[in-house]
């Protein structure tokens, strides 16, 4: 019986390890390829789209002023950088300004809603019908109320960004799990020790998310006001140029001023995105990276 037991074959012990170690370098080959595919595939396709636009534009002989390749779009940009750079500038001095003013409002009243039901079932109402009153309806009237135009430029973007702020917070406020916020009264912890320490960490991710939309809405409502406001001379933005483009049926300089638009809101989204990516990534679920 011995025999046979020292006969018999030794146990492969590493075989399941070696398996892992082809199952993991499989996954972060994966991971790299994804990575790479983030970047690349975006620029890939705009690189097509754009080809196509210019073979088009070409092929055909459409006039300029009709359509412009993108090829004179580009040299317009930089010819007019020095009349576009500046209204560029008017345009996110409104944007920063609001969206921080709809921050500081937004989340201060979200904070009294959730301390007093009654502040919140008298006031919310009128957010709500300043979200979903047009801002292209009321801005005239902002104009007659409102002498300064940059002030009232500010107030119309700050409609636009201030409502996501305020209701995506106030969830976030009201979504604090009930079973710790019982652990804080038995505790004896008071309302503002239970917000500090209970409630606003878990509203950070919802404030977050409304910060991320309420970023993009402010430029629009800052382009959108432009457009009804009007603003012209030296304090003019990047929607004064579109019209005073369109006026001159100057279309190159139309599609430039909107890709400056365009690339504006992208980069308030990415930088928006990151802040939320530094601030959860460590406490998260939203934000961590899984293992599996």
């Amino acid at each position: 019986m011995s025999a046979v037991t020292d006969l018999a074959p030794a146990a492969t012990p590493s075989a399941p390890p070696l398996l892992a170690d082809q199952r993991e370098l499989a996954r972060a080959r994966r991971d790299r390829i994804d990575r790479i595919a983030k970047w690349v595939l975006p620029v890939l396709v705009m690189a097509i789209a754009l080809g196509i636009w210019e073979f088009i534009v070409r092929y055909n002989a459409i006039p300029r002023y009709i359509l412009p390749a993108p090829s004179l779009v580009f040299t317009t940009l930089i010819a007019d950088w020095w009349s576009l750079f500046p209204s560029l500038l008017i345009t996110l001095q409104i944007t920063f300004s609001a969206l921080a003013i709809a921050v500081i409002g937004g989340v201060g009243l979200a904070i009294l809603f959730t301390q007093s039901k009654w502040m919140e079932f008298s006031f919310f109402p009128f957010a709500v019908v300043l979200q979903v009153t047009p801002i292209i309806a009321i801005a005239p009237l902002i104009v007659i109320y409102v002498s300064e135009p940059y002030v009232a430029l500010l107030i119309c973007a700050w409609i636009v960004a201030f409502f996501p702020i305020l209701s995506n917070t106030t969830l976030g406020l009201n979504s604090a799990d009930h079973n710790l916020r019982n652990l804080f009264e038995l505790y004896g912890a008071s309302r503002w020790q239970t917000l500090l320490h209970l409630r606003l960490p878990a509203a950070m991710p919802y404030f977050l998310a409304g910060l991320k939309v309420a970023g993009g809405l402010s430029l629009i409502g800052a382009i959108v006001a432009e457009f009804v406001i009007g603003a012209g001379g030296r304090g003019s933005g990047l929607a004064f140029r579109i019209l005073e483009a369109s006026y001159r049926l100057n279309t190159a300089r139309m599609f430039a001023a909107i890709i400056l638009i365009s690339i504006t809101g992208i980069l308030i989204f990415m930088v928006m995105s990151l802040i939320s990516h530094l601030l959860l990534r460590k406490w998260h679920e939203s934000a961590l990276k899984r293992e599996n």
